[in-house]
């Protein structure tokens, strides 16, 4: 800017010593230039007219990184060096078609939270159901998708891109820039980068998260310049040993004329023959799209994994269904006849695994799915770690040998399985497993006919192996939650609940909201973890193991009470009085027991008491209980009127709503939510006294509630007004019975006494019990 003032500063002089620097001094007014370049101002004066400029301090880098980089730093050590950086604005959301039909469901839920927040009435019941039915139908939709709403959510706009998974994933990154031939294509990435300490060579398609940087990366269609700044980084790995991790993810190389004019296809070439020749592991990830030779340009691995919802095909769906039907309204027929889904795919050989996405795909967790991929990494490169470079080769050989052979007549061989992960223990611990099921299902038949004595060394085995096969369960739950990112939240929320539970009072229904939440989520997520399919065929052997167990139980308890029985009739007392009985009877001649004498029948019927008597004590001794019921002449002939059935109906409605209306209140159901916890603890935890005597004052303390409640609303007393009618009227109806029976000719009253003997007797709900 210009002044017409004098300037503050003065620029004229010499410095104090003198430096090599003195020498060189401006041409104009001999100012040296140590001076003027560490004053903030310079002016120079010319006919009274001053100048003056402002000198900026310039930004100061450190290379390549700080003595003591802070590892937690979001987005990785100096991630200013690289030209991607988050979104200030977060993405906005997008709906797929057939995501539609849920967002209606959606807009329900907000509106009933929207109104239980500005009213203050309990909505929670209606909110529950909703939520459930929408994850309900969120499951139901992503567990069956079909090709083409796969290949729609491989390129939905919020996915996370190449270099969101390498700033999730990696410890440090470096971007590395330019072909060597003066160009830098923005639609590959390349660049070294750490994760847990191993260094790695990252190549990926890069595409836009919004329009510029679509257009700036070109929608993540390389053109030969990316695939010459590849091969250049390839060569750059394999001369200093790091592995390369190629991310896929791009529609195809760019078709325009200056790209075949550059040598498009010679450049897809060359990388695909070059890889076949580095001699150190590769591995590729497809992520989204993977479109043609635009694809295996950097695609030729030792092994290609997939996300669950990316595709890899040789022409998009709409291009095949214009070629073939000549239409692009067939993209969904097209797309299932291309088999492009990472499923169909590992099928195919293909692909070598797929990597678990979240409900709702990449896009609604990813950060969850980025460690998916981390972990995926580092599995395999710890597989790739023990071959060598000519065992890289030819693994890297045979992979792409096996893709489409076919042999006509021929015998069919093994599988070959080129699988590299560490399945096999597993494998041969199910399997042997597997065995030991059958096998104590053999000695559970022969023990059915063996004695108890014989049955014991089987329930030991039994209960050995249920024993095992839990802890492996745990096992396999801790690994689900890790490998779900749940781990750390399941860990805080036990410790949040061993508090409260230390603290001896109520758990906060809140707190039992977010314990039913994360159960939820956890049960809602845990097929997608790597391990669910291990997890379930151990879940199902322990299902055979108790079935096998309560077998076991109740055959050797059938065969014991049997014994006792068979004991107890031989005894000799008893075998006497059965063998007296009998004759008596025959002597008789009687031929029903009604044709009897009173005094023969008064034998039978007492003698029938004490053999009946033998068989409890029998049950007693082996720790059963026993009730004897009585049936009773009045009751089983007895019939109300109808205006008393109406009556105890009637009443027996009022208390089952006066019951739910009790149990619906908020005071009640938190205490009913804490006693499933409760329950829950303590099936863990046999044996806790302190876990009991909780679970005892609840139950009296819901059962007092109730009770007082139903007192409160005067059902009570209706309900002791009833019973007093119905034992006058049952009064009544024995002496009419006892009379019937008397009389010789019972005619008259033959209908009623049957239709009253298969009447069953009214119940009323008993308020005090509930």
């Amino acid at each position: 800017m210009a002044s017409m003032s004098h300037s503050s500063i003065a620029l004229c002089g010499a410095s104090a010593s003198a430096s090599a620097s003195d020498h060189l001094r401006s041409s104009t007014n001999g100012v040296s230039l140590r001076t003027l370049g560490r004053a903030m101002v310079a002016s120079t004066k010319r006919n009274n007219l001053y100048v003056t400029a402002r000198l900026k301090k310039g930004k100061k880098f450190d290379h390549p990184w700080p003595s003591n980089p802070d590892p937690n730093v979001k987005g990785g050590v100096l991630s200013y060096l690289s030209t991607f950086k988050p979104l200030g604005d977060t993405q906005k959301p997008v709906t797929l078609d057939f995501e539609k039909p849920l967002v209606e469901l959606e807009k329900k839920i907000v509106d009933v939270r929207k109104m239980a927040a500005e009213t203050g009435l309990d909505f929670t019941d209606q909110i529950i159901t909703l939520e459930t039915k929408y994850r309900q139908a969120l499951k139901d939709l992503y567990t069956h998708l079909t090709p083409i709403q796969r290949v729609n959510i491989a390129r939905h706009p919020n996915r996370p891109t190449f270099l969101d998974h390498i700033h999730n994933i990696t410890d440090k990154f470096m971007e590395l820039h330019g072909d060597r031939a003066g160009y830098d294509d923005p639609a590959i990435v390349t660049g070294i980068g750490t994760i847990d300490g191993k260094r790695y060579m990252f190549i990926g398609h890069q595409k836009g998260r919004n329009t510029k940087e679509n257009i700036m990366r070109n929608f993540g269609m390389p053109t030969p310049h990316g695939y010459r700044k590849a091969l250049r980084m390839m060569y750059y790995a394999d001369h200093h040993g790091f592995p390369i991790v190629t991310f896929i993810d791009t529609p195809g190389a760019y078709a325009d004329l200056k790209s075949e004019e550059l040598g498009q296809g010679e450049a897809i070439a060359n990388n695909l023959r070059t890889m076949f020749g580095l001699k150190v592991p590769i591995l590729s990830i497809v992520i989204g799209e993977g479109g043609s030779g635009g694809a295996l340009a950097i695609g030729c691995a030792n092994k290609m994994l997939m996300l669950e919802n990316a595709v890899f095909y040789v022409a998009s769906p709409e291009a095949c269904a214009a070629i073939l039907w000549n239409s692009s309204k067939a993209a969904p027929e097209a797309a299932e006849k291309l088999r492009i889904t990472s499923r169909e795919l590992v099928k195919l050989n293909v692909a070598d695994g797929i990597i678990p996405e979240p409900l709702g795909g990449a896009h609604a967790d990813p950060s969850w799915t980025s460690q998916q991929i981390k972990i995926a990494i580092n599995e395999n490169m710890n597989e790739f770690g023990k071959m060598s470079g000519e065992e890289l080769l030819k693994h890297r050989m045979a992979k792409y040998r096996k893709i489409g052979v076919f042999i006509e007549n021929a015998p069919v061989e093994p599988e070959i399985k080129v699988n590299m992960k560490r399945r096999d223990a597993v494998v041969s611990n199910s399997r042997k497993l597997e065995g030991e099921v059958e096998k104590l299902k053999e000695q559970i038949l022969k023990a059915k006919e063996t004695s108890s004595s014989e049955d014991q060394p089987s329930s030991e085995v039994l209960n050995e192996m249920i024993k095992k096969l839990k802890s492996e369960i745990d096992d396999e739950y801790t690994e689900a939650a890790r490998a779900m990112g749940l781990e750390e939240r399941l860990t805080a929320m036990r410790g949040e609940f061993s508090k409260a539970s230390e603290e001896e009072h109520l758990v906060h229904p809140i707190l039992i909201e977010k314990i039913e939440k994360l159960k939820e989520e956890f049960n809602t997520r845990l097929s997608e973890a790597p391990n669910y399919e291990s997890l379930k065929s151990k879940l199902d052997m322990l299902r055979d193991f108790s079935r096998a167990k309560a077998a076991s139980e109740a055959a050797s308890v059938k065969n014991e009470i049997n014994k006792r029985f068979q004991e107890a009739v031989d005894r000799p007392e008893v075998r006497e009085k059965v063998e007296a009985i009998k004759a008596e009877v025959a002597s008789s001649g009687a031929s029903s027991f009604e044709e009897l004498s009173d005094e023969l029948k008064e034998k039978v019927l007492k003698t029938k008491g004490e053999v009946e008597a033998e068989m409890a004590g029998v049950l007693k001794s082996m720790g059963l209980e026993l009730e004897a019921v009585k049936p009773n002449v009045a009751e089983q002939i007895f019939v109300p009127s109808e205006n008393i059935q109406e009556k105890v109906e009637k009443l027996n409605r009022e208390i089952s709503e006066k019951i739910e209306e009790v149990v619906r209140a908020p005071e009640i159901k938190s205490m009913v939510e804490l006693l499933k916890v409760e329950n829950a603890k303590a099936s863990q935890t046999p044996g806790d006294t302190k876990v009991s005597q909780k679970i005892e004052t609840l139950e009296q303390q819901i059962k007092q509630k109730i009770a007082d409640a139903l007192s409160m609303s005067g059902l009570q007393e209706k309900q002791e007004e009833l019973e007093k009618e119905l034992a006058v009227a049952r009064e009544v109806a024995a002496v009419k019975s006892e009379e019937s029976l008397k009389e010789d000719d019972d005619d008259d009253d033959d209908d009623d006494d049957d239709d009253g003997s298969e009447s069953e007797k009214p119940e009323i709900i008993n308020p005090s019990f509930a």
